[in-house]
């Protein structure tokens, strides 16, 4: 009986608004930073608990140009450079759980937990921050009148670098993504740190944060050397900014354009592009069956997430800049990125180079409504990476990528994608030598 006595509670606290908030539905679709817009009035503590769910098929094909590479994974023998034969199936569905609670006037904490995924079956918790829109305990009139255009983040949460990463898809959150997946590097991490906005009423806005670096915390004292410096390493914090302009020019025209930053001298294992616990949404594309069969892990899924993704191996050091564009007339939307970064591993003396350019185009339909799209997303990244030869090797992963999604509801969403990637400079004993995969996708998705 006093379990039944909790359900009337969470049913309303599902429902509570929440101030200076991101929707976790189709009203959220192209929200960047959350607004400073104080539209809706404290009243009390408040709980919203909401969720998000996908299930994907996969229709793939692929192919390789590799030669037979025989070697020993583990106890198990064989070529490890042919492909695990593809069918076309569902993948692995995968859940998130969300808390938001309105802890005082202009405070917020979020809590996320990934419920189920591809690369943690298991529940694990994603982060957690807090976030400050006021400051009322203070009671101070200079603050309140400062924190009206100042926004302040503080926890474990994901590292605002850029701009793609409010459209990507995050384990089962989809809802924002109008393709099943995202970059082909895919700049992503949870850091523990903080970040603090200034929103002016212009359009500009301008952000700085410190985080510590790294994904898995620790409090050991480093103990391996660092190849280019011949002394044992140093953990040291990441710096982190952003500048931009975002405004509503009419009722027609928006205009969002922004520079942002992200530098780490040195680092314990830094992840800005391999921080993703969930995994790709792509499945075992372009992977080999030895590998996999030799590779000791607790979840069969686990083997390898990163499918279709490429990460230029960024661990001690990263100096990394992307530029972003966001325009959107009427139904008619452009986002595009270009991205420059170098780092290096622990191991390397010298820094290597990665870039990255996207665009997409879509468009939604119809006006006033806009709960129909058509799109087509256009991905490249060229990186210097090591573990193919001697020295680091040039190579370049291209997608194409074209979709048409449908909004049954705000909470519901369906969409469809042929998918094209290519990889190009690998060396012939590489798996990905002459790799291609192509086919179509399907997805649908909840969130409340």
């Amino acid at each position: 009986m006093m379990g039944l006595s909790f359900i009337p509670f969470f049913s309303n606290a599902q429902e509570a608004p929440i101030q200076f908030y991101r929707p976790n539905n189709a009203q959220g679709v192209n929200v960047f930073e959350t607004t400073k817009k104080d539209t809706v009035p404290f009243t009390g503590l408040k709980v919203k608990v909401g969720g998000n769910f996908e299930l994907t098929f996969q229709g793939l094909g692929e192919s390789n140009t590799a030669i037979p590479v025989t070697k020993t994974v583990g106890t198990v023998t064989g070529d490890v450079t042919n492909l695990i034969p593809l069918s076309h199936a569902f993948q692995l569905p995968m859940a998130n759980l969300v808390f938001d609670v309105q802890l005082a006037d202009g405070v917020r904490m979020n809590l996320t937990s990934y419920l189920a995924s591809r690369h943690h079956e298991d529940t694990w918790v994603k982060g957690g921050y807090i976030q400050f829109d006021k400051l009322p305990f203070l009671h101070s009139d200079l603050v309140d009148k400062i924190m009206k255009s100042v926004t302040i983040n503080i926890g474990q949460n994901d590292v605002d670098y850029g701009d793609q990463h409010y459209r990507r898809s995050d384990g089962g959150n989809t809802i924002y993504n109008p393709f099943i997946e995202n970059y082909v590097m895919d700049e992503f991490a949870t850091e523990l740190g903080a970040q603090i906005y200034y929103k002016g009423k212009t359009g500009l806005f301008a952000m700085i944060g410190i985080t510590n670096g790294e994904l898995d915390e620790t409090v050991n004292d480093p103990t391996k050397i660092d190849a280019k410096t011949g002394l044992v390493n140093k953990y040291e914090p990441a710096i982190l900014g952003k500048l931009g302009y975002d405004k509503q020019v009419n009722k027609d025209f928006r205009v969002r354009v922004t520079g942002s930053f992200y530098n780490l001298n040195s680092g314990n294992s830094n992840t800005l592009f391999s921080g993703d616990r969930t995994g790709s949404h792509y499945f075992d594309v372009m992977e080999n069956p030895t590998t996999a069969a030799g590779t000791t892990l607790s979840d069969a899924n686990d083997y390898s997430f990163t499918s279709g993704r490429l990460s230029p191996g960024f661990s001690e050091e990263v100096h990394t800049f992307m530029g972003n564009l966001f325009l959107k007339y009427q139904g008619l939307e452009f986002f595009g990125t270009v991205e420059n970064a170098t780092g290096r591993a622990i191991s390397e003396t010298t820094n290597r180079w990665a870039t990255q350019y996207a665009g997409d185009v879509i468009y939604r339909f119809p006006q006033g409504k806009e709960n129909f799209w058509v799109g087509f997303r256009y991905n490249t990244v060229s990186a210097a990476v090591t573990g193919l030869a001697a020295t680091p090797t040039d190579v370049s992963v291209s997608r194409e990528a074209g979709s048409f999604g449908w909004f049954l509801t705000r909470n519901i969403m369906m969409k469809l994608e042929y998918v094209n990637q290519e990889y190009s400079n690998y060396p012939t004993n590489n798996i990905l030598n002459g790799g291609k995969f192509s086919g179509v996708m399907g997805e649908a998705s909840i969130a409340f």
